[in-house]
């Protein structure tokens, strides 16, 4: 028992929590994150293709999407950077001299001659006993054994018949002459060369023919080449060699199997590619996407609270926008499946920026359009063309309908739209070189037609499906043919006639404050409906009649004035008029004193009357427009009861009734500033104004007697 009740109080707090807005907006927010997330995943799924090297193709396969061949963009970097080291090899600029080489001579020269030296009488060397030289036998030996060089025996004899002094002569000359040789570059192609080049060398220096002739074959056996690669330089070369490689692009449509055929390789590396093989989800992907899904949703939630914080509070158009997002999204993504890489430039991102502005509002229409595009660039591998051409129409959109008078206005923004897409494919076409954008950029054109024809066929249904009234709606509703409009006209002139001058009031205070203009004119042409059950109680259609309520009691009077606020929401239910001018019905009057019957209750007997059953039922006027066409109401009907209106004294009239109602408390819930109450005063007084402005005072007959009077006593016929 105690576990049910318990399971009963956490589904009634659960129920608290779900019926508070925040909660249901946040949850309108998960679905559309959701959603979008759905859409995008679709490439990351796994498709089932399922085939291996050996088997024979059962049906066509084609690619899904455009994508890179990774096996044979690889292979083509490899034989490119291969080809790069075969050149830098053949390059001398690849090459530099190998020190260690020169190095490696420097000591062998060194080591031979000091072997040579020692065969010399009277100089000490290795292996030597006291004085004694090394017999040319000895130094031959040692050096083939130790240093590969090989003299004829006469050169050793005629070395060892040198003096030390004509030795070291000699030495130093095969010294410098091979160093000087090895400090130059000398290739494998060029070592004769180098070879000849030490030659003169040593002719140069002058010396005894045999010994030159030992010098010569000293350095012939010496000198080699001494180049090395520069590994860094060849590495750089077949890196940038390998970059600059296209890589091999599959395109969307490409056959990559065709029925019958033997699957390869190849064939699997491709389909691999393309996704079509895998095991599973990719995980990193995926968790790349979530990231890109929540922030985008993050930052249209923080945009719309921080700038439009009143559609938050409305799960009607919270909803709208998650619909619009989630539907262009998925449009998109079947344009993107499409096996025609042009299919995307028809995605309807400006057909959201035409019912977003229609049906809430401009900004969070420019910011949808923002997210959208972001949204398709990511869907169509993020292509920039996509992005730029959806920023591009959406924009254009609402820019086009800021101002709409009839529906046939956004048909002219589709004309528009179409323009600018068109001129969009044709710049980007330009600028990339690829004449199919310019070929077909009369799919701009048809972009922006759908968008306006879908639009208008779908308007009235998300009007009616998420109770939001445009501005198509409004120019409708204050249409004179409207059924409502013309009973008033012929059952009730006086309220018509009232109504369309508070309309006028009201039009240019809402307008002068920045409200809603047409709203509030349309509100206040159906803000007295009510009276139509009663028209002749109410003193503006009283016209050569008696005022029947003299012969009434103040209350009975009270109930039937006042009760035209409930027949007006009798009469708006039965024409199905939007809660957008429901409310002005509602709230035109407030909770307001019936004074005039107030009063009369009074003098009849003070003690007996509750201010209570002379006032309207409310509520207070929730908006700016409502309350715009309250004060609007009270004002053209205090100014007719003026004599001799002055603009002085409607400038008081006014100032007073916007005063009377500002301490009345019938303002608090309006939002409206004393800012704004001071423009909605101003623009009261200039329209009355215009209203009450003089007139030239005609004669009321004019005879042709009077006319040929005066015209005997020499004047002229007075002016019409």
């Amino acid at each position: 028992m105690a576990r049910q009740k318990s399971s009963t109080r956490f589904w009634q707090q659960w129920s608290t929590v779900f019926h508070r807005g925040t909660v249901r907006q946040w949850l309108l927010g998960l679905v559309v994150f959701v959603g979008l997330l759905g859409v995008l995943m679709i490439d990351l799924l796994p498709t089932g293709v399922s085939v291996e090297v050996g088997q024979v193709a059962r049906r066509d396969i084609e690619a899904p999407r455009t994508a890179i061949n990774s096996a044979e963009t690889a292979r083509l970097k490899e034989e490119a950077g291969r080809r790069a080291l075969l050149d830098a090899y053949d390059n001398p600029d690849f090459y530099d001299i190998n020190h260690a080489t020169v190095v490696k001579v420097e000591e062998n020269i060194t080591a031979i001659l000091n072997l040579l030296r020692a065969s010399i009488p009277g100089e000490a060397g290795e292996g030597q006993e006291g004085s004694e030289a090394l017999s040319v036998t000895e130094v031959d030996r040692r050096l083939i054994r130790d240093y590969g060089i090989d003299l004829p025996p006469a050169n050793l004899g005629h070395i060892a018949e040198l003096s030390l002094a004509e030795f070291d002569v000699f030495a130093q000359n095969v010294t410098d002459a091979i160093l000087a040789q090895m400090n130059e570059e000398i290739s494998e192609d060029g070592l004769r060369d180098a070879w000849d080049q030490y030659e003169l060398r040593i002719s140069a220096r002058k010396m005894d023919p045999q010994l030159e002739h030992t010098a010569i074959l000293l350095g012939r056996q010496l000198i080699q080449p001494n180049l090395v690669i520069d590994t860094n330089k060849a590495n750089q070369a077949k890196e940038q060699a390998m970059a600059e490689v296209e890589p091999v692009t599959i395109v969307r449509g490409e056959i990559i199997l065709r029925k019958g055929d033997v699957v390869r390789e190849e064939h699997i590396s491709v389909l691999q590619d393309l996704g079509l093989i895998k095991t599973g989800i990719d995980y990193l992907a995926l968790m790349g996407l979530v990231i890109l899904v929540a922030l985008m949703v993050y930052g249209m939630a923080i945009f719309v609270y921080q700038n439009r914080p009143s559609i938050v509070e409305s799960q009607g158009k919270i909803a709208l926008l998650g619909i619009v997002i989630l539907v262009v999204t998925l449009v998109g993504k079947i344009l993107a499946l499409i096996h025609w890489p042009l299919a995307p430039y028809l995605n309807p991102t400006a057909w959201a920026g035409l019912l977003l502005t229609l049906l809430v509002d401009s900004k969070l229409a420019a910011a949808a359009v923002t997210v959208l595009s972001m949204v398709l660039a990511v869907m169509n591998g993020f292509s920039l063309n996509i992005a730029f051409l959806a920023l591009a129409g959406g924009l254009t959109a609402i820019v086009s309908i800021t101002r709409v008078s009839q529906r046939g206005d956004l048909m002219r923004a589709g004309f528009v739209v179409g323009g600018i897409n068109f001129a969009s494919m044709v710049g980007l076409g330009l600028v990339q070189q690829e004449p199919s954008l310019i070929i077909h950029s009369y799919l701009g054109v048809l972009n922006g037609v759908l968008s306006s024809i879908t639009a208008i066929g779908v308007l009235p249904y998300l009007e009616s499906l998420f109770g939001i009234t445009s501005a198509i709606r409004l120019l409708e509703l204050s249409n004179p043919n409207h059924p409502l409009l013309r009973r008033m006209m012929v059952e009730a002139p006086g309220t018509y006639h009232h109504s369309i001058l508070v309309g006028n009031l009201a039009e240019a205070a809402a307008e002068a404050i920045g409200a809603d203009g047409l709203l509030a004119r349309v509100g206040a042409h159906y803000h007295d409906i009510g009276k139509l059950k009663r028209p002749y109680f109410f003193v503006e259609n009283q016209i050569g009649m008696d005022n029947p309520h003299d012969k009434m009691a103040p209350t009975l009077s009270t109930l039937i004035v006042t009760s035209h606020v409930k027949d007006g929401l009798e009469l708006a239910r039965e024409y199905k008029l939007p809660d957008a001018v429901t409310q002005f019905i509602a709230q035109h009057h407030g909770t307001d004193l019936v004074k005039y019957f107030y009063h009369r209750a009074m003098e009849a007997n003070d003690s007996a009357v509750e201010e209570q059953e002379f006032r309207y039922p409310g509520p207070k006027p929730q908006s700016k427009e409502v309350a715009i066409v309250s004060l609007a109401d009270a004002t053209e009907a205090a100014v007719r009861s003026l004599s001799k209106p002055t603009p002085g004294k409607i400038e008081a009239l006014v100032r007073k009734i916007i005063k009377d109602r500002l301490n009345s408390g019938e303002l608090d819930q309006s939002d409206l500033t004393f800012q704004d109450l001071d423009k909605v005063a101003n623009a009261f007084v200039k329209v009355i104004i215009g209203m009450f402005h003089a007139r030239v005072e005609y004669p009321e007959e004019i005879t042709k007697e009077d006319i040929e009077g005066k015209r005997n006593r020499g004047g002229s016929p007075p002016k019409q």
